[in-house]
C-alpha cells in the first residue's frame, strides 16, 4: 500500500484535535450540549480523513486499487497499458480514460532533497520515483500471468458516503434542535 506519511499525522492530529475540542465541550458545556456540537468537529475529521487519509494506492496480484477521495477504481493488470508520473502516479488503460492516483506516490518539486537510498545505483532518490518502480515492478511481473478477462471497475466509497449523509443529518438535528435553523 502505497500512503502519503503525513496523512497518517493529519488523521492523528485531527482526532486528537476532536477528542480534546468534544471533551473541553462536555466538561464546560454538558454531555446534551456537546452531542450539538459534535456532528461539526466530526464533520471536520471526516473531512481530513476522506481527504487526506482515505486516498491511497494498494498493488496485489490481480491488479492496481485507486482509492480517491469518494471515488475507487480498480484496474486489472491485463488492462494496463503504462504506468507513469507527472504530478501524481497516473495509470493508463486499453480505454481511452487515464485513472490519477491522488493519494500515492506524488512527485515532489525540482530540486526536492532525496530521501531513500538506492542502494543498487550507489545514489539517493525521491521516494515517489522508487515507489513508482516498485509499481512498475509489480506490474511487469503480474502481466504475464494475469488473466486476459480482468476488468476495470469504478465506484463510490459507500462508508464514506454514508458516514458523511449520517454527519449531515446529524448536523441538521442539531440546528432544530438549537434553535439555528428556523
Amino acid at each position: 500500500m502505497f500512503r502519503a506519511p503525513s496523512s497518517v499525522v493529519g488523521l492523528v492530529l485531527g482526532a486528537a484535535l476532536g477528542v480534546v475540542l468534544l471533551g473541553d465541550a462536555a466538561l464546560r458545556a454538558g454531555v446534551g450540549e456537546m452531542l450539538l456540537l459534535a456532528p461539526w468537529v466530526l464533520l471536520a475529521v471526516w473531512a481530513v480523513y476522506a481527504l487526506l487519509f482515505a486516498p491511497h494506492v494498494r498493488v496485489d496480484a490481480s491488479g492496481i486499487r485507486i482509492h480517491n477521495p469518494l471515488r475507487i477504481t480498480d484496474i486489472a493488470w491485463a488492462r494496463v497499458t503504462d504506468i507513469d508520473m507527472r504530478w501524481q502516479l497516473e495509470v493508463r488503460t486499453d480505454e481511452p480514460r487515464v485513472a490519477k492516483a491522488f493519494g500515492g506516490p506524488v512527485a515532489g518539486r525540482p530540486g526536492r532533497p532525496a530521501l531513500r537510498h538506492d542502494d543498487e545505483r550507489g545514489r539517493r532518490e525521491p521516494p515517489a520515483i522508487r515507489d513508482l518502480q516498485l509499481i512498475q515492478d509489480a506490474w511487469e511481473s503480474a502481466r504475464a500471468t494475469a488473466p486476459a478477462d480482468g476488468a476495470v471497475r469504478r465506484f463510490w466509497d459507500i462508508p464514506a458516503l454514508i458516514s458523511l449523509a449520517v454527519l449531515i443529518v446529524w448536523v441538521i438535528i442539531a440546528l432544530f434542535i438549537s434553535g439555528g435553523a428556523r
